[in-house]
């Protein structure tokens, strides 16, 4: 019996090492990392929400051809306009913001947000390009390189897409970690 006290001995002072326990509530001390993983992961419902909306007008935009003389593409090239700047800033005010104030504490899933932040960022910019090229307004008139821009747009989107996926599939292997 004495053996097995002194291994659930060493156990949970491996856990109050590993974890940073001091003493108090061991609820306390649980439910911080759970609410924090909540809170990621209603970040990540939000950028999905966000990405499928926008990806959605994508969709209906590219296929309004052609468009330069169509006039059902200035409302929906507003729309669009909208929703993409909405899902870019989504990500970057919340999901980033959330890392850029250190409050994720799982190694693999805060590698993964500062390797990809930086290009996040570069596509970024790029949607707000678009954005102030086609905000509608007096612009809606300009549509004839809307085609090759959405094209082009489309191309920094799925490569966004790609690496904002390998940031949500870090989360479920941390959580399982």
């Amino acid at each position: 019996m004495r053996a097995k006290s002194l291994y659930s001995q060493k156990l949970i002072l491996c856990y109050h090492a590993r974890t940073g326990f001091r003493g108090g509530s061991m609820t306390a001390q649980v439910e911080k990392p759970r609410h924090e993983r909540r809170r990621s992961a209603a970040f990540i419902q939000k950028l999905v929400a966000s990405r499928t909306e926008m990806l959605s007008l994508y969709g209906q935009l590219a296929g309004m051809k052609p468009m330069a003389d169509n006039p059902e593409v200035p409302p929906v090239l507003e729309e669009f306009c909208q929703d993409v700047v909405d899902y870019a800033a989504n990500a970057h005010f919340q999901l980033f913001r959330y890392f850029a104030e250190s409050n994720e504490r799982r190694k693999e899933v805060h590698d993964v947000a500062q390797e990809i932040y930086p290009r996040i960022m570069e596509i970024t910019n790029i949607i707000l390009d678009f954005n102030d090229k086609y905000d509608c307004g007096d612009h809606c008139k300009q549509l004839d390189e809307l085609e090759a821009d959405l094209s082009t747009l489309g191309e920094y989107l799925a490569d966004r897409i790609e690496l904002e996926d390998r940031l949500i599939t870090s989360f479920g292997v941390a959580n399982r970690s």
